[in-house]
């Protein structure tokens, strides 16, 4: 799995991702200040979108893409401080499960 943080994205950032976004939005995205982006595997993507929302006051959204390795990724919306909690939950609970699945 591969993340990242964009801090205050820019308008045309938020509009790209708007676009290529899987639905509408179950609730109105706005007052977010960061987005976390994560790609991964469809059952990965599944489960940290689960962990995301239970960790912290985000809003995660699928986003659409054209990767030959069935790859998809996420994208977290929120506050900055929620949004790099959402991030550390993922990547400490998925380390946790690798580790459980490998003795």
């Amino acid at each position: 799995m591969e993340y990242r943080i964009i801090k205050s994205p820019s308008q045309g950032t938020v509009d790209l991702l708007f676009r290529r976004k899987g639905s509408a939005p179950s609730v109105p995205l706005e007052n977010y200040d960061a987005v976390g982006l994560v790609q991964g595997r469809m059952i990965d993507m599944v489960v940290a979108a689960d962990m995301a929302e239970k960790a912290a006051g985000v809003f995660v959204e699928d986003i659409k893409g054209h990767c030959p390795q069935n790859l998809i990724m996420i994208a977290i919306f929120g506050d900055t401080a929620s949004v790099e909690a959402a991030i550390k939950d993922i990547q400490c609970k998925m380390r946790e499960i690798k580790v459980g699945e490998n003795p």
